[in-house]
């Protein structure tokens, strides 16, 4: 079956819509958990698609734990408030405590 770009964005949308609050995902756990690994860049787009949404577009992070997606979402010092809003906690590099803080979809 293939799934049309518009079709995958929505499925994008209703896993970044669940991610629980003080966790975070990547893009490429969207991806696998949507079917198509290599689709972690399309992920992006989704959510770059999402902007002014009410989407929690900022517990996407990227397989680092880095913000990567920060432009669109008011940026890194907006993004990294949000989450440590939520109990995120970041390492000295910046990134996300992957450990501590990762959801991956589907796992429940």
């Amino acid at each position: 079956m293939i799934v049309s770009r518009v079709d995958f964005f929505q499925q994008v949308w209703d896993t970044v819509a669940i991610i629980p609050v003080s966790k975070v995902t990547t893009y490429g756990h969207i991806a696998e958990y949507l079917g198509s690994r290599s689709a972690a860049r399309t992920v992006g787009w989704a959510l770059k698609a999402a902007k002014g949404s009410h989407l929690p577009c900022h517990r996407v992070v990227n397989r680092y734990g880095a913000l990567s997606g920060a432009k669109q979402f008011g940026g890194i010092d907006v993004m990294e408030h949000l989450l440590r809003g939520e109990g995120v906690t970041f390492d000295e590099d910046g990134c996300v405590i992957l450990s501590r803080h990762l959801w991956i979809p589907g796992s429940e």
